[in-house]
Order: C-alpha cells, then sequence, then structure tokens
C-alpha cells in the first residue's frame, strides 16, 4: 500500500476485531475515521458478482461524476477486469483478509490518475462476511482529469494484506484539490486530508492464489474501453 490513509484504515479495521476473525458494520465507528469519510465506502458483496455500493463519500461520487449508492462496484471497472476483480472480492473474505486493487482511473478524454482501494472484510450480523470497508485515495495528480469524472478503473495490481513490518514509504501523496462541481459546490467537503505519521505496521503481501489470478489476467492497452 501507498497511501498512508490506507495503513490507517486497515489498522482500524484489525483493532475493531477485537480478538475476533473480523468486525461486524455495527462495530465501525465514523468518528474513529472522520477524516477520511469521504474517500470512504461500505460494499455489500453477499453476491461477489455484482457488489453494490451501500455508502460512499462525498469526495468518490464528486470524482466518479455520481451517486455511488446502489451503483455495481464492478461497473466502474473496465468489462475484461470485473471477472478478476469479483475473484479477488471472493478470495479476500474467504480469506478474511484486507484486499488492496492498485488501478487506473480514466476519463472518457483519457486523461488519466493512479488510484489505490483498499477492501476490508466485515460481518453484518452473522458469522459470515458479506461486506467490505473501503477506501479509494488518488495517489496522482487529479488535475490531470482536466475536471472531468472518472469513467472506468483498470486494474494493475492486488494483494492481500497482513501485519507485520513497519510501513516505511517516503511516498506522501497530496491531497487532492476540489472539483468544481455542482455537488462539490453545494456541500462542504466532509474532511480534510490530516496525513498521521504514527501509523499502523502493516505488510502487503501477493499469495499464491491471487498470483494466479493476476497471471490469467490480460491487461488492456492504453487506449478507453468504452
Amino acid at each position: 500500500m501507498k497511501h498512508r490513509n490506507s495503513h490507517l484504515l486497515v489498522g482500524y479495521w484489525s483493532r475493531t476485531r477485537r480478538g475476533r476473525a473480523l468486525p461486524d458494520q455495527a462495530d465501525i465507528d465514523p468518528r474513529a475515521i472522520k477524516r477520511m469519510l469521504s474517500h470512504v465506502f461500505i460494499l455489500e458483496a453477499r453476491d461477489v458478482a455484482n457488489p453494490v455500493y451501500r455508502l460512499a463519500g462525498t469526495t468518490l461520487c464528486d470524482r466518479f461524476g455520481q451517486e455511488l449508492r446502489g451503483i455495481g462496484f464492478l461497473s466502474l471497472w473496465e468489462a475484461r477486469a470485473r471477472e478478476t476483480v469479483a475473484l479477488l472480492l471472493g478470495q479476500s473474505l474467504g480469506a478474511k483478509l484486507p484486499l488492496c486493487l492498485s488501478t487506473i482511473g480514466e476519463t472518457t478524454q483519457s486523461g488519466m490518475v493512479e488510484m489505490e482501494t483498499v477492501l476490508a472484510p466485515l460481518t453484518f450480523g452473522s458469522a459470515r462476511p458479506q461486506r467490505f470497508l473501503g477506501i479509494t485515495q488518488f495517489l496522482g495528480d487529479s488535475t490531470q482529469l482536466g475536471g472531468a469524472s472518472i469513467a472506468l478503473q483498470r486494474l494493475m495490481g492486488a494483494k492481500t494484506i497482513r501485519e507485520g513490518e513497519p510501513f516505511r514509504s517516503d511516498y506522501d501523496p497530496p491531497a487532492p484539490p476540489p472539483l468544481a462541481s455542482s455537488r462539490a459546490a453545494n456541500r462542504t467537503s466532509h474532511l480534510r486530508l490530516v496525513v498521521s505519521r504514527d501509523s499502523p505496521t502493516l505488510h502487503c503481501e501477493l499469495d499464491q492464489a491471487m498470483k494466479n489470478a493476476m497471471e490469467s489476467f490480460t491487461f488492456a492497452s492504453p487506449g478507453l474501453v468504452r
């Protein structure tokens, strides 16, 4: 993981387990992650072939140019990545481990930005994990999007996340500038990005199942796939 907020979210998820394999959605306190809320989402994934946004922060909705609640998560990916992403979601739920997806977001005008999405499994009133607490961060210069909305994401890599070695990355991405959209104009942002250096100790590791999935995946050419 590159972004510090990704580490902070997984650290919060891990602490919230309180000795259990997974936390329940009812255990998630928005106040504890309030500085990240505009990038945070809840994903319903009982059917990993058709995961749906239950909630999504204002920055994510602005970047994708629509209210994400009720929108299919896979609909925001290029067509030939969707089966692989669904497989990775299922493996994450089965392993009860968070998943980090490295992607490139593209506009219809071929503007591009590097992105990182972390999904941490949750239970929802039952023992079986069926939802994700997620966060999507924009790592590159979002001004390259030219104010346009992200039309799709291209999958560049995937890793399961395990506690381990200290986070030593020197990468400290800038906070993205606000979009001049109607949503941004009419609402005050939920937060401003504050980076903490007291980050949890986490380590990303690509397991064999995900290696096999990624080896079978053919990446798209640089052009936009509609």
